[in-house]
């Protein structure tokens, strides 16, 4: 049965690789290529006035060219992975997976370069050639001591960053998962002892890493298939190695591993027993690396030394030391202020932002990705896990800020934080959207329910409303239920104590609640009876209880059931004083730019009226997030040409909306692809009241509004702020079953703008 499973699970990475198209990289073009025009500029004669530009000053070819984004992945193929010396053609693979994982964690350009050249001087020579195409060189698999000398000779020669992931990547993730070992051991670097096994590239540079963190030199004893690399010894030493030579004759592993503090294993499966970890220090702290097999199985370290710390090459243990929580962002710190190296400074700074992240609060992006996972800062959550969005905004500002302090950076950057705000929009896609809304819920402080207050998703956002903002959440739940679940999630906020909990099953309010909401729904048939039913098990309705009564300012529910049933009681409660549900509103963010398409829950066929009521609600919305709104009202029908229900109603609404001479632009009755197509339009209709693409789709019928907005979700990668449930003063929103943590968030910002400025 097992060989199956892997010979399964060598088909399927061989398929993996070979289809639907060979290889796990393409190149695509940034700028139009579609007439004449576009080819004079992209290339004779436009381009020469680029290449002048440059010619003139060199710094230049980052902004004309994609070099300041583009890193070369270059390897001889000496030292793959645990494939050992199999040439630079086998290593392809490899090359191009690291490729791919420098542009999906941070957006980088990559360029594989596999080189048939063994010596390591001429495979320098080879390298610091490459500098003209490249802003960033990352060696790769080039076996130690080779590897020490082409990084050397290309740093002395070459002005832009050199850097051997797998001396200098891995030495900064155990560096970071170090730290934090020691940080819950209650120890210092300075005070442990470290024996390591492993002379090759990796272990010589995590152990020149450990002593720039603080380890004493004389405190480091290094083994090898030799035994200890000790004074005197001729096999098999290099000046890397000399370097941590301890007096004395030769002595094995297990001769010097007694009271070690730290054992660091890069070297291959077995070398330690439990016998030897018996002999270490109390609560011993064990990386054992070694791929796929590590040095020794961390249930085998368990027998012998309950309170250990470990961490492992694998994914399939807590602790995984992975060189992507570090090489993406590192490099994306030193592109984007033009570094002419990565020095100490900024790797100790890469390692300072990955210990602290995995001390912060695991966030819901990470959790969701890794579900079912202990993500709590502690033995088995040292670092944190390579899909952490956080990394991106946190290391990569961490290395600017080092590169420009320490003078290598020739763009520093005038603002460190507008510049972690862009790293983070460029991973939470919502972020640079939802800035001025954002801003405008910090000017006061909104007292927001969320109805279902034991759901993990309302939990990580409660949390990050208090770390973000100054609203105040409250949470309907059982207080067991939520303080448990907050536990499990790892999060440091409970009940009553960061936040106020109400518990429908025991509050003391409960008769007021209730006989609140029956003299609200006496005339519709609602008994008493029935008033205490609704209020003892249902938390939307408890949640508008509390707005109308003034315990709360906005209520968010919806996170599980229909969004009709949740507005029932929402209208039945808030729709007072001329407050009424208009509409939902909903934000999809492309590539392209945000779009909003409206109404996609309340009217399911929408009165002239109404229309024109969701189009000026959204009108006021949009320009929340700072956008001027172009509004086009959809249907099948094209500037009166057919007299379809849409159409019709379109029309209608269209002279409403004129009679109230509104402050925005708004057209139509017109198709989506008029809409969103600028030339169409103007060839079909070119008297049109606004130019460009419509950044606001409103329809007539939530059939149509929704199937836009489930497909621009589904099928285009769109991400959706919202619905907005507009008309109701701010009172109440209505979010889906599909919302996520950040999408909470998103939502309590909105939800928390004051309601005098937004309806």
């Amino acid at each position: 049965m097992d060989e199956a499973r892997q010979e399964n699970a060598r088909q399927a990475a061989l398929d993996y690789h070979e289809f639907p198209r060979p290889g796990k990289l393409e190149i695509r073009a940034t700028k139009p290529l579609a007439n004449g025009r576009d080819l004079s500029r992209a290339y004779s004669p436009g381009v020469a006035e680029a290449c002048l530009e440059i010619k003139g000053d060199p710094a230049n070819a980052a902004r004309y060219t994609a070099r300041g984004n583009l890193v070369a992945v270059v390897s001889n193929g000496t030292a793959v992975l645990g494939l050992g010396n199999i040439g630079a053609l086998a290593s392809k693979p490899v090359m191009e997976g690291k490729a791919v994982l420098f542009k999906k964690f941070a957006n980088i350009d990559c360029f594989d370069i596999e080189v048939n050249e063994p010596d390591p001087c001429k495979l320098a020579d080879i390298v610091c050639a490459l500098e003209p195409s490249f802003g960033a060189i990352n060696l790769e698999d080039i076996k130690a001591p080779d590897c020490f000398i082409v990084e050397r000779i290309c740093r002395e020669r070459m002005g832009i960053p050199v850097f051997h992931d797998d001396q200098h990547g891995t030495a900064i993730v155990v560096g970071a998962a170090a730290t934090n070992a020691l940080h819950v051991a209650g120890k210092r670097f300075a005070d442990i002892k470290v024996v390591s096994t492993g002379g090759g590239a990796a272990g010589i540079a995590c152990l020149n890493m450990l002593l720039k963190l603080g380890v004493k030199r004389e405190n480091v004893w290094l083994c090898d298939l030799h035994g200890l690399v000790h004074e005197g010894r001729e096999a098999d030493m290099n000046p890397q190695k000399a370097a941590y030579a301890q007096p004395g004759g030769p002595r094995m592993l297990a001769d010097v591993i007694g009271g070690a503090d730290l054992f660091l294993g890069l070297s291959g499966p077995g070398v330690l027993t439990p016998e030897m970890v018996a002999q270490m220090a109390e609560n011993p702290i064990i990386f054992a690396l070694a791929n796929p097999t590590p040095e020794i199985m961390p249930d085998a370290v368990r027998s012998v030394a309950p309170g250990a710390i470990i961490a492992t090459g694998r994914s399939d243990y807590p602790n995984q030391v992975n060189n992507v929580l570090c090489f993406p962002f590192i490099f994306r710190g030193a592109l984007d202020v033009g570094a002419t190296e990565i020095n100490d400074a900024m790797q100790l700074a890469c390692i300072e932002g990955i210990a602290q992240l995995a001390r912060a609060t695991t966030s819901a992006e990470a959790a969701a990705a890794y579900r079912g996972e202990q993500m709590t800062f502690g033995p088995d959550y040292l670092i944190p896990k390579p899909f952490d969005p956080r990394l991106m905004g946190v290391v990569a500002s961490a290395v600017a800020r080092a590169a420009m302090k320490t003078g290598v950076a020739t763009r520093p950057l005038p603002d460190l934080d507008a510049y972690k705000q862009r790293l983070d929009g460029s991973v939470f896609r919502s972020a640079l959207l939802m800035r001025p809304v954002f801003d405008a819920a910090r000017t006061a402080a909104r007292r927001l329910v969320f109805a279902e207050g034991e759901d993990e998703r309302v939990l990580r956002a409660a949390h990050a409303i208090m770390e973000e903002t100054t609203e105040i959440p409250i949470l309907i739940g059982r207080p067991e239920v939520v303080a448990m679940r907050c536990e499990r999630a790892g999060l440091p906020i409970r009940p009553d104590r960061d936040f106020q909990i109400v518990n429908p099953e025991s509050d003391s309010r409960y008769r007021e609640y209730w006989e609140t909401y029956h003299r609200l729904m006496e005339r519709r048939g609602v008994t008493p009876d029935i008033a205490k039913a609704v209020l003892r098990t249902n938390t939307t309705a408890i949640g508008a209880i509390m707005v109308h009564r003034g315990e709360a300012d906005s209520l968010i529910c919806g996170t599980f059931g229909q969004y009709l049933w949740h507005l029932r009681y929402v209208r039945e409660v808030l729709a007072r004083g001329g407050l009424h549900p208009v509409g939902a509103l909903s934000l999809i963010i492309q590539n392209e730019g945000p779009l909003f398409v409206a109404d996609t829950q309340v009217n399911a066929e929408p009165t002239p009226q109404q229309i024109a009521d969701t189009v000026i609600g959204a009108a006021r919305h949009v320009r929340r997030f700072g956008i001027v709104p172009k509004i086009a009202l959809c249907s099948s029908s094209q500037f009166g040409n057919l007299d379809t229900s849409s159409g019709v109603r379109m029309r209608a609404a269209l002279e409403l909306l004129d009679a109230r001479e509104p402050d925005f632009a708004y057209e139509g009755e017109m198709t989506v692809d008029v809409a969103l197509d600028p030339e169409l339009r103007t060839r079909i209709f070119p008297h049109a009241r606004f130019e460009g693409p419509a950044n606001v789709l409103v329809f007539g019928s939530t059939d149509a509004a929704s199937a836009v907005r489930n497909i621009l979700k589904t099928r285009a990668g769109g991400l959706e702020v919202g619905p907005i449930l507009m008309g109701m003063g701010n009172r109440a929103h209505i979010v889906t079953p599909a919302i996520t943590a950040r999408g909470l968030l998103n939502m309590s910002a909105i939800a928390g703008t004051p309601v005098a400025k937004y309806g």
